[in-house]
């Protein structure tokens, strides 16, 4: 499942960067989110899989501080960028003319990076300091297959669910060398 998630998230980056047809505003956050969920997947997946491999659960308590935190950063990222992504379609269906005017470029960059620098000052403060002075605790089987469920799999479908029914993504995929082996497989809308 980890594979199919990077791979599935680099597919929409590549289509998003390589297509001019693409670069909107939309498929801008798009893409940025699809960066943040590889991001998010490669925080704690590797680690579980090698805990898997070695028969142990063992962690350093540095390491445990690092994957909280980048953990939490990612999560927070891809709260705010869906945030973002829902005030884009918010003025696209509600501001249609005027869509162009509010969504400039820099305004897209400016959110995003916003998104970042609210997240990092955010999270990194008041995140660290709950978890540090929290006790730990055993973890049961069903907080286990919940934990696996929002790591692994809800990242796993973001590019299925933004882009499966996407016909401009498809096209774009399409240009790819190789991708036009599956092109019978994938219908068009």
């Amino acid at each position: 499942m980890h594979l199919i998630t990077v791979f599935g998230n680099l597919l929409i980056i590549l289509a998003v960067s390589s297509d001019s047809h693409l670069h909107t505003p939309m498929y801008f956050f798009l893409a940025n989110l699809s960066f943040v969920d590889i991001c998010f997947i490669s925080t704690t997946i590797p680690k579980m899989l090698w805990n898997i491999q070695v028969q142990s659960k063992v962690i350093t308590y540095s390491g445990c501080i690092t994957q909280m935190y980048f953990f939490v950063l990612f999560t927070g990222l891809d709260v705010l960028l869906l945030t973002v992504m829902a005030y884009d379609r918010f003025v696209a269906i509600c501001h249609p003319l005027h869509y162009a005017v509010i969504m400039k470029p820099w305004l897209c960059g400016l959110l995003v990076l916003l998104s970042w620098i609210l997240i990092v000052s955010l999270f990194s403060c008041t995140s660290l300091g709950v978890y540090l002075s929290s006790a730990a605790t055993q973890s049961s089987h069903a907080s286990a297959v919940a934990s696996v469920m929002y790591t692994v799999v809800t990242p796993m479908l973001n590019p299925f669910i933004y882009s499966l029914r996407n016909k401009d993504i498809k096209r774009a995929l399409m240009r790819f060398p190789g991708m036009a082996a599956l092109k019978g497989s994938i219908v068009l809308d």
